[in-house]
């Protein structure tokens, strides 16, 4: 086993819901996503729902990434057109480096299921050696994004952090 498989990063998972947030909604993609990344072997250090609210989208992921020190945050949710939908604005004022491929992998992915997803809009991108990665709110679509890239992120984190093991070597 190649040394970044078995290394743990410190995750965190963030649905963004203003009905959530104030308990009239169940979150039910935010713990999803955490069992999933558990399972992969990431350990879950930070949760939460706030409000669509970029402003403080902005200052969570900045005090999770600046303080918290997390290798992975993914958010659920305000990825769409809905007027509040401001995720991947939030996200892209925090970051230092977009990384395309990802969001383009679960464009690409989801395409194959449905033509709605043409209108999500997640990116995803580095802050200070974290990366944060926006899927959609709905269970189903945050399932399917995140089983489309999961398979890179362990690697991708690896590099991230200065890891020096050559890409093309297999696992």
């Amino acid at each position: 086993m190649r040394d970044h498989l078995a290394r743990i990063y410190r995750c965190g998972v963030l649905t963004l819901s203003d009905k959530g947030s104030r308990g009239e909604r169940e979150d039910t993609s935010g713990p999803l996503l955490q069992a999933m990344l558990q399972a992969q072997g990431f350990e879950i250090t930070a949760s939460g729902i706030i409000p669509d609210q970029q402003a403080l989208i902005e200052q969570t992921l900045i005090e999770w990434v600046d303080n918290k020190r997390l290798d992975l945050i993914v958010t659920t949710g305000g990825t769409g057109v809905s007027p509040s939908d401001r995720t991947p604005e939030a996200t892209r004022a925090v970051i230092e480096l977009e990384i395309p491929g990802l969001g383009e992998a679960m464009r690409q992915a989801s395409l194959q299921k449905t033509m709605q997803a043409v209108w999500s809009r997640g990116i995803a991108g580095i802050r200070k050696g974290c990366l944060i990665v926006n899927v959609p709110g709905s269970r189903k679509a945050a399932q399917e994004n995140l089983e489309t890239i999961l398979p890179a992120l362990q690697h991708g984190i690896y590099k991230l952090k200065g890891g020096d093991a050559d890409c093309g070597q297999p696992d």
